[in-house]
C-alpha cells in the first residue's frame, strides 16, 4: 500500500485505498482493510473496534492490541466498560464525529481509580475515537490509540480524520448492512449490567448515594457532580463522607474494588 505522511491531506493513495474499501465493503475482513488504510493517513499504536448498543456488552469488531492485553481487553468488555467515558458519553448521547478521549471524559477521569488501575494498563497517552451512529440505536466505534512515542495527536492528523469521517461512516454504514447480523448484542447482558449498577450499594446506601457512587466511579469530581445534580458542592462532599461510612471504605480504591466485587458477585450468581 502506498504509504501517505501522518497528518497529510487525503491524496492520490488516499483514492488508491479508497478503491480498496470499497471493493471489501460487504465482506468480513473489511474492518482489517479499514485498518490498514488508517494507517497510511495517520499514526496510532493500537486499534479497538467495537459497537455499542444501550447497556449492552460492547461487541469487538476488532482489536489489534497485543496479546499481554487480552486479559485487560476482556475484563472491559465483560465488568468495567459501565465506567468508561466513551460508553457513558454514548449513553449521553454522543454524536457521530472524531473526538478525543480526554474531551468526552468527566473532569477528574485520570484521578478515578478506573483510569488508574484499568485504563492504564493499555500505555496510551492519546486516544482518538471516530464514533458512527447507524440502526437500531448501534454505535459503530474505532479508538486509535498513541502510546508515548508517538505522543498526542497532531492538528493536522486530526484535520485528516475529520476530511475523511464522513466517507468512513458511509462505508461503515454499507458494511453494516451486510455483516451486522454476525455481531448481535446479547438482551441478558443489557439487563445483568443495569441491574448491576441500580444495585451496587442497596440496601446500605441511598438512592441519592447510589447515584453519586456510580459518578464517583466513572471520574467525576464533586464540582462536576454538583452541577450534574443540581445540588450544592458541600452536599455532595458531605455524600460522599455518608457513602465512605457506609460502605467502610476510605479511598477511591477501596470503593473501585467493593464494584468490581458486586460485579463479580453477581456474575456467578
Amino acid at each position: 500500500m502506498n504509504k501517505v505522511g501522518p497528518g497529510t491531506s487525503p491524496s492520490q493513495s488516499w483514492h488508491k485505498d479508497l478503491a480498496r474499501l470499497i471493493d471489501h465493503i460487504r465482506m468480513r475482513n473489511f474492518p482489517e482493510v479499514l485498518n490498514d488504510c488508517l494507517q497510511s493517513l495517520v499514526s496510532f499504536d493500537t486499534l479497538l473496534i467495537a459497537t455499542y448498543k444501550h447497556a449492552f456488552k460492547p461487541i469487538v469488531v476488532l482489536s489489534n492490541h497485543p496479546q499481554h492485553l487480552e486479559p485487560a481487553l476482556k475484563r472491559y468488555v465483560n465488568q468495567v466498560y459501565l465506567l468508561d467515558p466513551l460508553f457513558n458519553a454514548i449513553q449521553g448521547g454522543l454524536s457521530g464525529g472524531v473526538y478525543r478521549l480526554r474531551e468526552i471524559a468527566p473532569d477528574s477521569f485520570d484521578s478515578s481509580e478506573y483510569c488508574r488501575s484499568c485504563y492504564n494498563e493499555f500505555g496510551l497517552v492519546d486516544e482518538i475515537i471516530l464514533v458512527i451512529g447507524l440502526e437500531n440505536d448501534v454505535s459503530f466505534t474505532l479508538s486509535l490509540g498513541r502510546k508515548s512515542s508517538l505522543g498526542s495527536i497532531t492538528r493536522a492528523e486530526r484535520n485528516t480524520l475529520n476530511q475523511i469521517f464522513p466517507v468512513i461512516a458511509a462505508l461503515v454504514h454499507q458494511f453494516w448492512l451486510a455483516q451486522s447480523a454476525d455481531y448481535v448484542h446479547n438482551e441478558e447482558s443489557r439487563d445483568a449490567m443495569e441491574y448491576a449498577l441500580a444495585t451496587f450499594g442497596s440496601g446500605v446506601l441511598t438512592r441519592r448515594e447510589q447515584e453519586i457512587t456510580g459518578l464517583i466511579l466513572k471520574g467525576h469530581s464533586s464540582k462536576a457532580i454538583a452541577e450534574l445534580l443540581d445540588i450544592s458542592a458541600g452536599t455532595v462532599k458531605v455524600h460522599r463522607k455518608n457513602i465512605h461510612a457506609r460502605l467502610n471504605t476510605g479511598t477511591q480504591s477501596e470503593l473501585f474494588s467493593m464494584f468490581l466485587g458486586h460485579l463479580s458477585s453477581l456474575a456467578a450468581s
